[in-house]
This record gives C-alpha cells, structure tokens and sequence, in this order.
C-alpha cells in the first residue's frame, strides 16, 4: 500500500498558494508553482513576510532553501503584474 505524502511535504497546488497568501498576482502564483516548493516552504515564506516569524521553527530562512525563494517571489516587483507593466518612461 502506497502513503500519500503528509500534506505539508507535497508538492503546492494554486489553490493551497491562494488560500495561505490570499490574492496574489498571476506571475508570483506561477512562480511559486514552478519552485516546486511544499506547503511548509510557503508557509514559512508568508511568516517571514508578514514579520511574523515566530511561528516557523528557525528565525531565519536559509539562503537557497524553497521558502527562500518564495520570500523572493512574494517580495518581487508589482510594477510587472500586468503585461507591459511599469513606468514605460
């Protein structure tokens, strides 16, 4: 008999990313996707970026980790949430 992963080391679907971060541009939802991160790796991201960091075991993200690159992704650029996005000056 085959075990589903725990639901914390599976990979992140659009719909946990939704529901953990709330409304999100589509280029940092796929992004996420595409890091192939888990739900742990989200969730300390979010902490992170709402200052709030009491709530992951470590008090830092270590560099290169999954939550490390959706803190980045999370943190990126608004100005290109839309195609042809930015100043344009």
């Amino acid at each position: 008999m085959v075990k589903a992963p725990p639901p914390s080391s599976r990979k992140l679907t659009a719909e946990d990313i939704r529901r953990v971060c709330g409304a999100i541009s589509d280029w940092k939802l796929k992004e996420i996707l595409a890091s192939g991160a888990d739900l742990d790796a989200l969730e300390q991201a979010v902490a992170w970026t709402s200052g709030d960091d009491e709530t992951t075991p470590m008090r830092h993200i270590p560099p290169g980790s999954p939550a490390a690159r959706i803190y980045e992704i999370l943190l990126g650029s608004e100005e290109f949430d839309e195609p042809g996005g930015g100043s344009g000056a």
